[in-house]
């Protein structure tokens, strides 16, 4: 190269350089956009993953992941390029990584380096407001009051007391838990109990409904698809890369199909990951959290549901009982449903209506209940939800249980008891109304009103003068 030209390549480099600059920042510009709009889109949106996608676009890298350090991705080393830098944050878990993943054809230079490199300080940001926004979320859920310090589960029951003992016992190991109950009864919440009790708190909970996913899909959805997989197709991650370094909650996992249950147990047993489209696979850190409401083990022997993924997901289970088995709790869980509107339009339980409750099956759980108390706030005609609020099927229960209950080993003072509550409920409280019409006299109807029955007389006996909606904070609740 003559003299002149080292002259004009010398004096040409300082404006490449400028130009360079120039792209850097107009990058930077980008991706702090990008996290302005996850912001202004709420707390729902994840910072962290706004800044992956921009970042994705501006370097056009094949992948990039907010990571902790030591779970580094299992890729073709011969076909592809890395560049990573940890972020300058602290973080009480471990270090955390920006990591971007090129094609192996792909021209890595000083530009993509340093691009990556400035994008690690936005990135720190990112997760410092994620993290700050999920402490806040945990601040502003009310607490159990006078709780145990278990699980804040409704439910002074012997069952209840059981469940939050063993949430607990669970939440402080890191196994894989199979959680098995009726549909209704809460799985998603003991679900959110365990991640919440446990050393991953910090992390992101994701939740999937694997009855609700196409058979088709599966693979994407959980696993996610590399960008230019097919026409029109825009990369996205999948369920297990989104719960990197918290919980992963499958709901109704006995409905995924045979073959979908093999590439499961596969991603279970390795802790990694291949995108649909991807040619290697990456390693996540996640805690897997299964739900049914059918029992596994007899899928199993109905050929039904794999054996060795049962094996690997049974072991540490929790049973959430049905609302039947914990007839007691039945009241306060309507009280609290009631709480909750409480503001909408205050209510109160009749002592008819309370007794109907606790007499009915609730075939669907608490989320049944649930939506009752919701339909009686919008129905209701006065501020006290009567008997003829309910639905004839809870009245029905009722009216048939009115009687002697041989189905229910009733006694005659049990009888008597339920008998002269339902008409001082007729009669709007009024005793010596109620003397009148049962031909009592005052002292007999009290021992009538004061008697204590075991089983659902103990939890129905609850709303005799107390009918009023309990105040105060407000616990989570077994509905899922």
């Amino acid at each position: 190269m003559s003299t002149g030209e080292n002259r004009a390549a010398a004096a040409h480099r300082p404006l490449v350089m400028q130009v360079r600059r120039a792209d850097r920042r107009r990058g930077l510009d980008v991706m702090a956009a990008a996290l302005g709009r996850a912001m202004a889109r709420g707390g729902g949106v994840s910072l962290r993953e706004a800044l992956e996608e921009a970042l994705q676009r501006v370097v056009s890298a094949r992948s990039v992941h907010l990571r902790r350090a030591g779970v580094t991705p299992v890729t073709d080393r011969c076909r592809d390029k890395q560049v990573a830098f940890d972020l300058p944050v602290r973080d009480p878990h471990g270090r955390t990584t920006l990591q971007c993943t090129f094609d192996g054809t792909a021209c890595i230079g000083e530009w993509e380096v340093q691009t990556v490199r400035a994008a690690a300080n936005l990135a720190a940001l990112a997760v410092e407001i994620d993290r700050s926004r999920l402490q806040l979320s945990r601040v502003s859920q009310p607490a159990r009051p006078n709780g145990d310090g278990a699980a804040p589960l409704i439910g002074s029951t012997a069952a209840m007391a059981q469940l939050r003992s063993r949430v607990e016992r669970v939440a402080s190991t890191s196994f894989t838990v199979l959680i098995e109950g009726e549909s209704g009864v809460g799985k998603e919440l003991v679900a959110r109990q365990i991640h919440d009790l446990s050393s991953r708190r910090d992390g992101p909970f994701v939740a999937v409904n694997c009855a609700a996913i196409v058979e088709t899909l599966v693979e994407a959805e959980l696993f996610g698809i590399e960008d230019r997989t097919a026409t029109g197709v825009r990369g996205r991650r999948g369920k297990f890369e989104h719960a990197d370094g918290g919980t992963l909650f499958l709901d109704e996992v006995s409905d995924l199909s045979l073959a979908a249950q093999a590439k499961l147990l596969r991603a279970i047993q390795e802790l990694a990951v291949e995108r649909v489209g991807g040619n290697g696979s990456q390693r996540v850190d996640v805690r897997i959290v299964v739900a049914t409401n059918r029992g596994l083990a007899g899928l199993v022997d109905r050929r039904l549901f794999r054996a060795d993924l049962f094996y690997r997901l049974g072991g540490v289970e929790v049973q959430v009982p049905p609302l039947r088995e914990r007839r007691a709790d039945i009241l306060e869980l309507a009280r609290y449903f009631l709480e909750r509107h409480r503001a909408e339009r205050p209510l109160t339980l009749s002592m008819a209506a309370a007794e109907a409750l606790v007499a009915y099956d609730w075939p669907g759980n608490v989320r049944e209940l649930q939506r009752l108390m919701e339909r009686a706030v919008a129905l209701a005609e006065s501020h006290v939800i009567e008997l003829d609020d309910l639905p004839a099927t809870v009245r029905g229960e009722y009216a048939a249980n009115v009687g002697p209950s041989l189905r229910q080993r009733d006694t005659m003072r049990a009888w008597g008891a339920r008998y002269a509550r339902l008409v001082l409920d007729r009669c709007h409280g009024n005793k010596r109304e109620t003397c009148r019409v049962l031909d009592i006299s005052y002292h007999t109807l009290g021992s009538y009103l004061r008697y204590r029955g075991a089983g659902a007389e103990e939890a129905s006996a609850e709303a005799v003068g107390s009918a009023a909606v309990v105040t105060g904070g407000g616990p989570h609740v077994l509905a899922s």
